[in-house]
C-alpha cells in the first residue's frame, strides 16, 4: 500500500513555520534607511521573485519525488552533485546556529537567564521536533501556528500602531537594489530544502504553490514588522518591543516557538542532504547532531550581522538552481546516469564569479535575477551547440 502523503495543508503549516522568524525579523531591520514606502516595494519585490524561484525548485522535488539534494543529481552528476550537498550541510549548520542565537538573545532579553541557558532549551526542542517527524508534527504545528498567528498579531500592533509618528530613518545608504537582493536572500537560502518537503505532498503542484506563497506573505510580514520596529521603535530589540507590549510568558513563546519551528527546518533538511553524501548515515541522527553543533556554535560565536552570510548563500546557490531550471523545465536534460556533469560544473562556477562581481554593481531588482537570467542562457546556448555538434 502507497504511504499517505504530507497534505497542502500540512505543507503550509511547515511553510508557515518557516517564515515567522526572527531571523527575517532581524533583516527586515537593515531595511529601515529606505523609509516605509520604498523599503515595502523592495520586500515585496524581492520575495516575488525569491519566492517564483523557491515554488520551481519545490515543483522539481514534487514531481520526481526527490529530495533537494537528489534533484541536483539531474543536472549536475552523481558525484558532481556532492559539492552542493556538502555545501548545503554546511550553510544549514549555519542556519541552525544562527537562528538559535537570535533566539535566545530575544529570549533572554525578555527572561535573563543567560544566552546559554536558552540556546540550550531552543536546541533540545528542536531535537524534540526532530523525533517527532515530518509526517507526525501537523498535530503539533497546528498549535504552534495558531499561538504564533495571534502573536505576530499583536507586535505588528504594538510596532505600526502604540509606537505614533515614526522616528528619524536611520541613514546607511542602503541602496534600493541592495534592499531588494536583502528580501531575495531570504527565500534563496530554502531553494536547497523546498524539495525535501514538496516530495512528500499528496498533490505536488498545489502543495508547491501554498508553500512559496504562503512562506512569501509571511516573510513579507516578517520583513516589514523588522523594518517598522527599526523605524517607528527607535531601533528597539524585539524582545524590548514586546516587553512594552506586556508580551512576558507570550514573547517569550513567540521567540523561542517561532525559532524552533524555522530551525527544524534546517537541521531536517541538513540530515537529509548527508544522506545524498553517504548513503549509510541516518538523516535523523544526522540532523540532532547539526543541532548540537549548531547550539554549541551560538553560545560561543557572536553572529549579529548575517548579510555577508546571506549573499554567500546567493552566489552559491542561485546559479545552481538556475542551471537546475533551465535543465529541468527548458532543455529537458538529465545526467544522471554520468558520475559529473562538467560542462554544468563550470557554467556554476560562471554563474557564481557573476554573482560576486554583481554584487559591487546597483541593480533595481538585485542581482539573484540577472545572474540566474545569464545562468540559464549560457545553458540553453551551450545545450544547442553539443546538439549541433
Amino acid at each position: 500500500m502507497d504511504k499517505k502523503g504530507t497534505s497542502v495543508f500540512s505543507n503550509s503549516l511547515i511553510w508557515f513555520g518557516a517564515g515567522v522568524s526572527i531571523a527575517e525579523i532581524v533583516t527586515g531591520t537593515y531595511l529601515a534607511s529606505l523609509g516605509m514606502e520604498k523599503g515595502i516595494l523592495a520586500i515585496i519585490i524581492g520575495h516575488l521573485i525569491g519566492c517564483s524561484l523557491l515554488f520551481l525548485a519545490g515543483v522539481i522535488g514534487a514531481k520526481t519525488k526527490k529530495s533537494a539534494m537528489e534533484t541536483v543529481k539531474i543536472s549536475f552528476g552523481q558525484k558532481g552533485s556532492i559539492l552542493f550537498s556538502v555545501l548545503n550541510v554546511i550553510q544549514l549548520a549555519g542556519w541552525t546556529a544562527i537562528m538559535i542565537y537570535d533566539g535566545a538573545i530575544s529570549a533572554n532579553g525578555i527572561f535573563n537567564t543567560g544566552n546559554w541557558v536558552w540556546c540550550i532549551v531552543i536546541g533540545v526542542l528542536i531535537i524534540i521536533w526532530i523525533f517527532i517527524g515530518i509526517k507526525n508534527i501537523e498535530k503539533v504545528n497546528v498549535v504552534a501556528m495558531t499561538a504564533l498567528f495571534i502573536l505576530t498579531i499583536i507586535l505588528c500592533k504594538v510596532v505600526f500602531f502604540d509606537n505614533g509618528v515614526a522616528t528619524s530613518v536611520p541613514a546607511d545608504g542602503l541602496t534600493f537594489g541592495a534592499a531588494v537582493e536583502l528580501a531575495v536572500a531570504m527565500p534563496l537560502s530554502w531553494l536547497p530544502l523546498i524539495s525535501d518537503y514538496t516530495r512528500e505532498a499528496e498533490k505536488p503542484i498545489k502543495a508547491t504553490a501554498a508553500s512559496a506563497i504562503v512562506y512569501g506573505i509571511v516573510s513579507c510580514w516578517m520583513y516589514i514588522i523588522g523594518m517598522g520596529a527599526a523605524i517607528f521603535a527607535q531601533n528597539a530589540g524585539i524582545d524590548q518591543i514586546m516587553l512594552k507590549a506586556g508580551l512576558g510568558i507570550a514573547g517569550l513563546l513567540i521567540i523561542v516557538f517561532s525559532t524552533v519551528t524555522t530551525t527544524y527546518l534546517d537541521a531536517y533538511s541538513a540530515g537529509v542532504s548527508s544522506e545524498t553524501i553517504f548513503s549509510k548515515i541516518n538523516g535523523k541522527y544526522m540532523a540532532i547532531a547539526v543541532t548540537i553543533v549548531g547550539t554549541i556554535a551560538a553560545i560561543i560565536y557572536p553572529m549579529d550581522d548575517i548579510t555577508d552570510f546571506l549573499y554567500l548563500i546567493g552566489s552559491v546557490f542561485a546559479p545552481m538552481i538556475a542551471i537546475q531550471i533551465a535543465d529541468f523545465f527548458i532543455i529537458k536534460n538529465n545526467s544522471e546516469d554520468k558520475n559529473v556533469e562538467v560542462t554544468n560544473i563550470i557554467i556554476w562556477v560562471i554563474g557564481f564569479i557573476l554573482y560576486r562581481y554583481l554584487m559591487t554593481v546597483d541593480i533595481i531588482v538585485g542581482n539573484t535575477l540577472p545572474d540566474m537570467a545569464v545562468t540559464v542562457i549560457i545553458c540553453i546556448i551551450v545545450s544547442k551547440f553539443k546538439k549541433a555538434k
